[in-house]
């Protein structure tokens, strides 16, 4: 199955497990892997044969902006369920990152990888 790659998708939102997280927010990066048909653009070189993949950033950035979930995990599947509902994916990977943890001595990155599928 052909896939679309969205990378570097940032917006600052307010999910976290820390009461703080949800009042004074931080950055999120989102990756994402679409599953779908690609072959019927490649015929037509029309964008209505194709995802418009500005909607499935605009949603992306409209649910981490406005979601305020106690995890990450919850973010990420809220993003994976959204992309869904769109006719054209038949499978989407969620790659969720938090730049910027609030873990004492702690300066990597957490990541939350799920990938889902229609039923």
């Amino acid at each position: 199955m052909d896939s679309i790659q969205l990378t570097g998708i940032r917006g600052y939102g307010y999910t976290g497990y820390l009461p703080e997280e949800q009042v004074l927010g931080q950055w999120f990066e989102v990756d994402l892997t679409l599953w779908l048909d690609l072959a019927p653009a490649g015929e037509s070189d029309d964008i209505s044969d194709t995802l418009d993949y500005r909607v499935v950033i605009e949603t992306v950035k409209e649910l981490v902006k406005t979601a305020k979930f106690a995890l990450v995990e919850k973010l990420a599947s809220a993003i994976a369920d959204s992309i869904l509902k769109l006719d054209m994916v038949q499978q989407v990977q969620v790659r969720l990152t938090k730049p910027a943890a609030p873990i004492p001595d702690f300066g990597g990155r957490i990541t939350i990888d799920i990938t889902r599928s229609r039923c």
